[in-house]
């Protein structure tokens, strides 16, 4: 059935406690206990992945990547490895949110509801600053006239510094408007997407960072 959350958890009493709790909150959940590929029409029929790394079958980092080359389905990560290659690894490769083990199941729940009310999108025309053209109706990116592979995040902060350019976007309404206010490492997190958009861009100093507020996309001014 389309909507459901999945969860690919090899620890049977943990998984079997997420799913519980997960159901208990409304949520129908499919459960995988070991890692394998993703297909576009599996990922097209779920709205949030949660994932463990360290699994039997395939790596979760490579479920991740897998996923990321045609769907951008939010990815909640979930691991028991919690230094910090690790997680801008996997924000690298495109999860929206990591866990680390162990964790209240509650917390967890928080998270994935936290992560499924972020505000979508008004339908609204293209937006267009210098080179970067954003479509928020079709969710789609273009620099210089070349399509560009955004997650759903990624295009949410590249539409709200478009909306705003040559303005500062303060890193608190980034935060509280694009990502969940109430996760560990947000202002980090925040960079390292940031850090993603630039490096996909192709343009690495069309995004300047003011240091003590926030982003602004600068975009050269015509002349009267």
């Amino acid at each position: 059935m389309e909507g459901r959350i999945l969860l690919v958890e090899d620890d049977r009493l943990l998984g079997a406690q997420v799913v519980e709790h997960l159901r208990e909150a409304g949520f129908e959940t499919l459960w995988w206990t070991e890692g394998k590929s993703l297909t576009p029409p599996i990922a097209s029929g779920i709205r949030l992945l949660i994932l463990d790394l360290m699994l039997p079958g395939e790596y979760g980092m490579d479920i991740l990547k897998g996923l990321r080359a045609f769907s951008e389905v939010p990815v909640l990560v979930l691991s028991a490895r919690n230094d910090s290659f690790d997680k801008v690894r996997a924000l690298k490769l495109g999860a929206d949110d990591y866990l680390t083990k162990p964790f209240w199941p509650e917390e967890l729940v928080e998270r994935v509801r936290a992560r499924l009310r972020r505000p979508t999108m008004q339908r609204e025309g293209a937006l267009e600053a210098g080179p970067v053209r954003v479509d928020p109706e079709h969710r789609t990116a273009k620099a210089g006239g070349k399509s560009v592979e955004l997650t759903r995040v990624e295009f949410d902060i590249l539409a709200a510094l478009v909306r705003r350019a040559n303005a500062v976007v303060t890193r608190r309404w980034l935060v509280e408007n694009v990502l969940d206010p109430d996760r560990d490492g947000t202002e980090r997190t925040l960079d390292v997407h940031v850090s993603r958009i630039r490096k996909k861009l192709g343009q690495e100093n069309l995004i300047e960072t003011v240091w003590g507020l926030g982003y602004r996309l600068r975009v050269p001014r015509a002349e009267p």
